[in-house]
């Protein structure tokens, strides 16, 4: 077996460029063999500067070139099922991008095949994998906050009004399996159900969304847990930049400030009060590449059979909540979450 991992990239796209590219260029397990891309001239300088074996212009052949151990697709979500399937069925393991799929049916066909191939399929929700992140699960697990009574995450940003108007963007797109609530939502509801260690029984939402298309741009979400627990999500494409969460227990909260998902390699700060406290007390994590511990996870799954941090029914409960919030903002009612996974430890 190798002691690296040979990566093939699905697409030239902007996170794959900027974050997981030079992730696994910069990993100690990993290494790019091939770029697919229907633009090889615009690859080429990043294909020179991390040292890329291949460039295809065609996905196809990243995915049956047979030095290829592994896939990363960063494709539009409408595409993450298709290319998924072919690339397990050619033998691949999967890395996708969040969300996994454009709904839990999708994503429940995709396990389907990783488990007949026996390939590893993960959800690229890195957020997870930064030590950060780590020690606040570590720290709620320990009762630092007493019991975890309520979560609020927002992802939000602001696209420019000529780009909203015109809808020329694959987020904007209801085909291409676009909006708020899949875009950045997705993260939302994948850090309450982790950080409290439980599935949501209901939930309502409510949405704006653009009148062209119906696209939802602006959405709230509220989940209700069965152990007496609550959580809020923020996702937009139309205000100002949030990227944070909070977490308050029984005896204590943890803050974050706005780099909650991706504080890039900075320094990462964590705001822990406890009790009634209204001065904060300040922990700071050093600066690391999320992006690479993800890859390298990824590739200690596959040479080296390591628990997952990402289970793949994880991933098909946090769609079934996404599905369900998006049926509570298309109706105006509360909805009953219906979860696909029933089977393993979905929240780890």
């Amino acid at each position: 077996m190798r002691d690296k991992l040979h990566w093939g990239i699905l697409g030239n796209a902007m996170i794959g460029r900027k974050c997981v590219m030079p992730a696994i260029a910069h990993s100690r397990n990993g290494r790019i063999r091939a770029l697919g891309t229907r633009h090889p001239l615009e690859a080429d300088g990043i294909a020179r500067h991390l040292g890329i074996d291949s460039i295809y212009e065609s996905y196809d052949d990243v995915i049956h070139d047979p030095d290829v151990d592994a896939v990363y697709i960063p494709l539009p979500n409408h595409l993450h099922l298709t290319w998924t399937l072919k690339a397990l069925a050619a033998g691949k393991h999967v890395l996708c991008e969040k969300p996994l799929a454009c709904n839990a049916v999708e994503a429940e066909e995709m396990k389907a095949l990783a488990l007949a191939t026996d390939r590893v399929l993960m959800e690229a929700l890195m957020y997870r994998f930064h030590p950060r992140t780590q020690l606040i699960k570590r720290m709620i697990s320990e009762r630092a906050i007493g019991v975890p009574r309520l979560v609020r995450a927002a992802f939000c940003f602001s696209m420019a009004d000529d780009l909203l108007k015109s809808g020329a963007n694959h987020r904007l797109s209801s085909p291409q399996g676009g909006g708020a609530l899949l875009d950045v939502g997705c993260y939302g509801v994948s850090v309450a159900r982790w950080l409290l260690a439980a599935e949501p029984r209901m939930v309502q939402a409510l949405a704006i969304r653009r009148p062209e298309n119906n696209v939802d741009i602006h959405l709230v979400g509220n989940l209700l847990f069965d152990h007496g627990a609550l959580a809020t999500i923020e996702a937009s494409f139309c205000s100002g930049l949030q990227q944070t969460y909070s977490i308050v227990g029984s005896d204590g909260v943890i803050d974050l400030p706005q780099d909650a998902f991706v504080p890039w390699e900075k320094d990462a700060v964590i705001y822990y009060r406890r009790d009634a406290e209204e001065t904060a007390e300040k922990i700071i994590i050093p600066g690391v590449d999320e992006y690479q511990l993800m890859i390298e996870h990824f590739g200690d799954r596959v040479l080296g059979g390591v628990e997952p941090l990402v289970p793949i029914e994880d991933s098909i409960n946090n769609m079934a909540v996404l599905d369900s919030l998006a049926e509570a903002a298309r109706n105006g009612c509360s909805v009953s979450v219906d979860l696909k996974s029933k089977t393993g430890s979905p929240v780890q």
